[in-house]
């Protein structure tokens, strides 16, 4: 039986904020975001969208990469998603 796979992701509130978790089910985990039980950052934000997502072995790593994006500047954030323009002016 192999190890679960973690997923880091980023979602892109509707304010264009950014929120950053990791979990081992991406489409559920959205989902509940999206009905306001995801978070309570989030739940005042909807609808969210994934626009960045990194697959990892395990919780520990998966945890370790969260925090290490979740400690970038916003404009380091948006570099990592593909979002180059807005990080020059963020």
């Amino acid at each position: 039986m192999g190890a679960l796979v973690w997923t880091v992701y980023v979602l892109r509130c509707k304010t264009g904020e950014l929120y950053t978790g990791c979990t081992t089910d991406l489409e559920r985990r959205v989902r509940e975001h999206n009905s306001g039980a995801g978070s309570k950052f989030t739940r005042s934000r909807l609808p969210v969208d994934v626009v960045y997502t990194e697959e990892l072995r395990g919780r520990s790593e998966a945890l370790r990469r969260e925090r290490a994006i979740k400690a970038m500047r916003r404009s380091e954030k948006l570099l990592l998603v593909g979002h180059p323009a807005l990080a020059t002016s963020a």
